[in-house]
């Protein structure tokens, strides 16, 4: 959309390999199938694989992998543009970040670019859903060991509004995404400088410590978002009776509650720095999954048809690798989820997820675009990726 990193096709392997190789530390090779590891910083090393036996039946195949010393390396949800709308190639957010690598994530609207599925950022939860899907909790602190759990997960918010023995609850419709009418959205300041409605739509601005109603906005839209606080939207003029209790001074209570299909301690998720969505959990705590009709993924195109693929996961030893597997070419036929158990099984994968993949499906290293992303124009604009630092 902005740049368009190019590399030749048949040798970009080489190409690949050679520039990251100048002036840098090289690592054992993690076996024949896997390339020589180049270190491109401390705790991060970059591999390549060709082997077409990775894919069944046999076919010319790429990936790119980095392998991540958790207690080295960092991991953290980056928002493209630093907020909720809108789309960015992935370069662009690692370089504004000052990542030394990073990779897309999570599944997201082509049209506006907001996510679709659960994202929590830098510990506030920018989307909600209501749909069940794989998706990895990040826990990445300053000082210490970055920690990943893998899950299918469902998460939905609602709201406390009054006090004492007049509390009324009520469901939230949507978070940080595009108002609808008759619906109530709750938009938080990583969304964008204000809500971005139209008018004929009643707005609450929620601020301090307990939150409170602080300003009241009737037929008004794009209002500012605090810093400090939330913007409540309900799309329409003729408000539930629910939403008739919020006046200025009201106290409103913000509650998020989460829900998991192989054990996963929910009460985890809440101090999670990020959560990260997917499509097909494949690996949890050394189970492979081989049935999504929890996520209801059942359709055979997106299981079983080879597309380009990003993945995240941990092996054995606790290290933490980041894939993506290029396809629709003719140098890499891409992977199924067969294929990605397969992979998955050479990595010594305990736990793994498939991310959004097909034309977003990119890989950057030291500032350069070090796969071949599917689509005509380059690499494609998306809502968010993992990027990768060193403490």
């Amino acid at each position: 959309m902005r740049s368009r990193p190019w590399f030749a096709p048949v040798v970009a392997t080489a190409i690949v390999a050679l520039s990251l190789a100048c002036g840098l530390q090289s690592s054992v090779s993690q076996g024949g199938w896997l390339s020589q590891g180049q270190v491109i910083a401390p705790g991060v090393t970059f591999h390549t694989s060709t082997d077409s036996s990775l894919v069944d039946p046999a076919g010319p195949v790429q990936v790119s992998l980095l392998k991540l010393d958790p207690q080295r390396a960092r991991l953290a949800s980056l928002l493209s543009n630093d907020q909720v709308m809108y789309a960015e190639p992935v370069l662009e957010m690692a370089t504004r970040a000052k990542a030394v690598a990073a990779v897309n994530a999570g599944f997201f609207n082509v049209n506006n670019g907001e996510p679709v599925g659960l994202l929590k950022v830098a510990g506030v939860l920018v989307s909600d859903t209501p749909v069940t899907k794989g998706a990895v909790g990040i826990w990445s602190p300053v000082d210490g060991r970055t920690e990943l759990a893998f899950d299918q997960i469902s998460v939905r918010v609602d709201l406390r509004i009054g006090a004492d023995d007049q509390v009324q609850a009520m469901g939230v419709d949507g978070v940080d995404t595009t108002r609808a009418r008759g619906k109530l959205m709750l938009y938080t300041p990583k969304y964008h400088a204000d809500t971005d409605t139209a008018d004929n739509g009643v707005e609450w601005v929620l601020r301090g410590s307990p939150l409170t109603v602080t300003d009241i906005r009737t037929d008004a839209g794009s209002t500012p978002i605090p810093p400090d606080g939330y913007v409540l939207s309900y799309g329409g003029l003729e408000l539930p009776d629910e939403l008739t209790r919020l006046q200025l001074g009201t106290p409103v209570v913000v509650d998020t509650h989460w829900t998991t299909v192989n054990g996963l301690d929910t009460g985890r998720l809440n101090t999670a720095d990020h959560v990260v969505n997917g499509a097909g959990l494949l690996r949890v705590r050394g189970k492979q999954i081989t049935t999504w009709d929890a996520e209801r993924l059942s359709g055979p195109n997106f299981v079983n048809t080879r597309h380009p693929r990003t993945m995240v996961g941990v092996d054995r030893r606790g290290d933490i690798w980041l894939v993506v597997v290029d396809g629709r070419q003719a140098t890499s036929v891409g992977m199924a989820f067969s294929d990605l158990q397969r992979l998955a099984d050479r990595l010594q994968l305990t736990d793994a997820l498939n991310l959004d993949g097909g034309g977003s499906s990119t890989m950057v290293v030291q500032g350069k675009v070090v796969n071949r992303p599917s689509d005509a124009k380059g690499p494609r604009a998306v809502s968010d990726a993992i990027g990768v630092t060193v403490r």
